[in-house]
């Protein structure tokens, strides 16, 4: 019996047939320079901080594909999350260890992007309480930023919470039609890279349910022009305050920003908030997302839980990292690591309070939530599963 042939140009390997069912979409999603399939997401048990996140680290980004063509000869933007208030602890324990990217996953990650090849790497983040260095906030989370700082050649700091080391705004504009916004005016680190990577906790949020790498890229929105304390014909000297016309549409944004596309659309957080994630998002793409579970807090983003939610926050160690080119398909795979089904829409947990954002982010064409259609690596998801819900 003659061997059976295949034409080449017909047959899907699983690979193509996992980035075909995720859709259209991922085409404008794929990583610049990269030829991996932008859906594909790795998982990995890491029990502890210290010495062994940078091997993890470094494997997981080899089972993406390699992050050579991504950074190499790049400026590589990290967001990372370091949620207010700054002095505030969960049971007396560290932020780093509840509710912030922890620093030796940060310093993972500039180590192995400095070996990539890249050319500069710039730390992110705003403060809604200040506008110091945002070393001097690493300090007063008491950890040395030197640590990360001289962990690889070229890599620096800042606190986007208003203009920072820069002399005006930029302007991002939503590509295809807002939910929200038409556009942001945000910090000039946001502009000036090449690669934006969101680095996030895996947490839960009172109002959206998960608090994962979409979420986190809200925090690039200047405090000057979106928190409390804004300013109404200019942005603000300072930054101070939540940003609650995010939730509530209260007000506009400082002039001369972009006002809302539409003022009368609902002003309940649980329509918008999932949105504006979805324009920001569209209006500063994100080309890797990382999620810190190796310790965590269940609940909450913040210090506090609202007594009607009949829950409390508990410190909690899943031992996990998650990466993946695509921040829905990533925070996809971080709500099933959490014991949630990313499918799941509101009033289903953890949705209850809120639209789904995976969905909405979804229906934008962002990526896809389905794991399904996201090609999975590493260890098996069943094995690193941690049910948020049931720590009460």
């Amino acid at each position: 019996m003659r061997p059976r042939t295949t034409d080449s140009s017909r047959a899907f390997t699983r690979r193509q047939a996992i980035a075909a069912a995720a859709g259209p979409f991922l085409a404008a999603a794929a990583p610049p320079g990269t030829d991996s399939n932008p859906a594909a997401v790795s998982a990995a048990r890491c029990a502890s901080y210290g010495e062994a996140v940078t091997p993890v680290l470094r494997k997981m980004f080899e089972q993406l594909g390699g992050i050579g063509p991504l950074v190499a000869g790049k400026t590589v933007a990290i967001k990372i999350n370091m949620e207010s208030p700054l002095r505030e602890r969960t049971g007396f324990r560290p932020a780093w260890y509840s509710r912030w990217t922890h620093p030796d996953v940060i310093r993972a990650a500039v180590v192995l992007f400095a070996e990539a090849g890249a050319k500069r790497i710039r730390i992110l983040e705003s403060s809604c309480e200040d506008d110091h260095p945002l070393e001097e906030n690493f300090i007063l989370g008491g950890w040395d930023p030197e640590k990360i700082l001289k962990a690889a050649p070229n890599v620096e700091m800042e606190n986007t919470a208003g203009l920072g080391y820069g002399k005006r705004y930029h302007r991002i504009e939503v590509k295809g039609k807002p939910y929200i916004y038409p556009g942001f005016d945000v910090n000039h680190s946001y502009v000036e890279c090449d690669v934006m990577v969101s680095m996030a906790k895996l947490k839960e949020h009172r109002i959206l349910g998960l608090a994962l790498t979409m979420e986190n890229m809200l925090g690039i929105t200047p405090v000057t022009i979106y928190g409390e304390s804004a300013g109404y014909e200019e942005p603000a000297l300072r930054p101070y305050g939540r940003r609650t016309m995010f939730e509530t549409g209260y007000r506009q944004p400082s002039e001369p920003s972009p006002k809302e596309v539409d003022p009368h659309s609902p002003r309940e957080p649980g329509y918008r908030l999932p949105r504006v994630i979805a324009d920001v998002l569209r209006a500063r793409p994100v080309h890797l997302a990382i999620l810190d579970g190796i310790e965590t807090q269940t609940a909450s983003e913040t210090v506090t839980v609202e007594p009607e939610l009949g829950r409390k926050i508990r410190l909690v160690q899943p031992g996990v990292l998650i990466a993946g080119w695509n921040p829905v398909a990533t925070d996809a795979v971080g709500a099933a690591v959490m014991g949630y089904d990313p499918l799941a829409d509101r009033p289903k947990p953890p949705f209850e309070r809120a639209d789904s954002f995976l969905r909405v982010a979804e229906e934008a064409g962002l990526g896809p939530r389905d794991l399904s259609k996201i090609a999975l690596r590493g260890d098996p998801l069943k094995e690193l599963r941690s049910a948020f819900r049931e720590q009460r």
